[in-house]
């Protein structure tokens, strides 16, 4: 019997709905062997996921995902697997990026009071939706807001009306620091999602063999971002390159369509790419 795994889960500590301890149990109801909560820009929820799987038969991988730009390309999402998250460093430094984010926040939902003042409707408060943040405000956080004053009938709908409209640039890693970041907590790096940062292939894979120069160690092959095509194509780069393969739902838990471990039903990521992972950050270490 195969054993599965979900390496790419959000909890509340970024812009996921359920706490660390609530995915774990959901991966065991689901009978997944491991899981990685790869929060963005936060570790916060690490602990709390590792404390729970101990009384169940899950397995935690501590994991980050950072937002990055390099060169032309802004927002690439970078996975940090089988990391040091209790590192002073780099906790501090992801304090700093939460104070930004909270500070965008701010900004957006400003931005977001004035148009629904130009619509004559009455504004949302930063504050409120500040309370029910357990980690990172993200614009989903804002979006629920929308949607409980009925200005919004669900997150599309309030990302298109509002968030998108009103949006305001967030700070990245330059991707030579998030590598060598990830690197020095011990951890190996993945590029989420690729078929996001271009649909042009071309340019998608001169990007990932000049990341792969500079040290990224895999790309996400199995997500939901990618159709058959995408996946043959990125896991012949990946041979190529001599890089490894992982897979995730990208699970935040208000999607109509995505669920954890399967994703929109086709996904099955199996644990051996897990073994993947750890042999790569041993060969690093």
């Amino acid at each position: 019997m195969k054993q599965y795994v979900d390496l790419h889960l959000h909890s509340i500590h970024s812009d996921g709905v359920h706490t660390p301890t609530e995915l774990v149990e959901m991966a065991a109801q689901k009978g997944l062997k491991a899981i990685a909560i790869a929060d963005h820009d936060s570790v916060g929820g690490v602990d709390e996921a590792i404390a729970a799987a101990r009384a169940l038969d899950v397995e935690v991988i501590a994991a980050v995902e950072l937002s990055v730009e390099h060169k032309r390309f802004q927002d690439i999402h970078l996975l940090g697997f089988c990391i040091d998250h209790r590192d002073p460093a780099f906790r501090e430094r992801l304090e700093e990026f939460r104070r930004r984010r909270d500070d965008r926040g701010r900004a957006i939902v400003t931005r977001i009071n004035n148009r629904l003042a130009r619509q004559g409707r009455g504004s949302i408060s930063y504050e409120d939706i500040l309370q029910k943040v357990s980690g990172a405000l993200g614009r989903p956080h804002i979006a629920g807001a929308l949607i409980a004053k009925g200005y919004a009938r669900d997150m599309q709908d309030a990302f298109v009306q509002y968030l998108i409209p009103c949006n305001v640039s967030k700070q990245y890693f330059p991707m030579d620091e998030a590598l060598t970041e990830i690197h020095r907590l011990g951890g190996v790096a993945v590029l989420a999602h690729p078929p996001t940062i271009t649909p042009d292939r071309m340019r998608l894979g001169e990007l990932v063999r000049e990341l792969a120069a500079m040290g990224l160690d895999g790309l996400e092959v199995f997500s939901n971002c990618c159709f058959d095509d995408d996946m043959i194509f990125l896991e012949s780069l990946a041979n190529d390159l001599g890089l490894i393969m992982t897979g995730g739902s990208d699970f935040h838990g208000f999607e109509d369509d995505v669920d954890m471990g399967s994703g929109r039903g086709g996904l099955a990521v199996a644990y051996r790419l897990v073994a993947d992972l750890k042999a790569r950050r041993a060969e690093r270490q």
